[in-house]
């Protein structure tokens, strides 16, 4: 007797498993969770009936299937692109993308893959749009064209159930040739705006004297002050050698006042 009761323990304990386990598996056959950022596209029989939201669902094997759909904002980089600009420059672009699922049926049955399809789209418009654009307006321009590509992807994923948040571009990469080219046309650039900068420096000093020179013949006494301002800066070192400027003017006046003395 004492040697049963082990045994009849054992298949007792076995059963116990073996119910357990039926349980959960009808459990899981005839029940679904669905949680809060999630949606789940029913199928009866092959048919698209309804979409469930969160909770706890019933269904009946074999007859139904649910596919999870996931409806938080996703973010996928999109691979480096070859992009060649307006100006024939070739670039290496990375960007990255914002989108969510806003309809699960059609994200289910009007694309095989709306992860893949998205992914594919947006490589092929970042080339597209950028493309048509120049080096520098990539380089200064980048919030434009991130909602230049963002507008165009979120119109053509919109027949997919896709709202496409965003999309920026996050580098974009020169070859070590073009860096250089840029870099020496930088610097010719700045040598032009610096000459540009004398030149015009040198012209407002001359228009200046040209002014000066004009109030000064204008006004003779102008002239006499000047030289008395110009006594008095020199006048302060016993090394130089002072030459009192004499106007022609003057020299004219003193010529003719002495030669009427002599004709006396």
């Amino acid at each position: 007797m004492e040697e049963i009761l082990p045994k009849l323990n054992e298949i007792s304990i076995f059963w116990v498993v073996i119910g357990i386990f039926l349980l959960v598996t009808l459990f899981r056959g005839f029940f679904i969770i669905l949680t809060e950022y999630e949606r789940g596209v029913v199928y009866v029989l092959g048919r698209y009936v309804a979409t469930y939201g969160p909770g706890l669902r019933i269904i009946v094997p074999i007859l139904f299937r649910v596919v999870k759909v996931d409806i938080r904002t996703l973010v996928t980089d999109v691979p480096s692109q070859d992009v060649i600009s307006r100006d024939n420059v070739s670039v290496k672009v990375d960007a990255v993308l914002y989108f969510r699922v806003v309809d699960p049926n059609r994200a289910i049955n009007k694309v095989e893959d709306y992860m893949a399809a998205t992914s594919q789209l947006a490589q092929t418009t970042l080339r597209s749009v950028l493309g048509k654009h120049e080096l520098d307006e990539m380089l200064m321009e980048r919030d434009k064209l991130n909602h230049d590509i963002q507008t165009i992807l979120d119109v053509q994923t919109d027949a997919w159930g896709i709202k496409v948040a965003n999309v920026e571009i996050k580098r974009v990469d020169l070859d070590q040739s073009m860096i250089r080219a840029i870099a020496k046309a930088a610097e010719a650039e700045r040598e032009r705006r610096a000459k540009i900068l004398s030149a015009e420096g040198e012209q407002q000093a001359a228009q200046k004297l040209a002014d000066a020179a004009q109030i000064l013949a204008s006004q003779p006494n102008s002239m006499q002050l000047r030289y008395l301002s110009a006594l008095q800066e020199i006048a302060g070192n016993k090394t130089n050698t002072i030459v009192f400027p004499f106007p022609m003017e003057d020299l004219g006046k003193v010529i003719q006042s002495v030669t009427s003395a002599n004709e006396r």
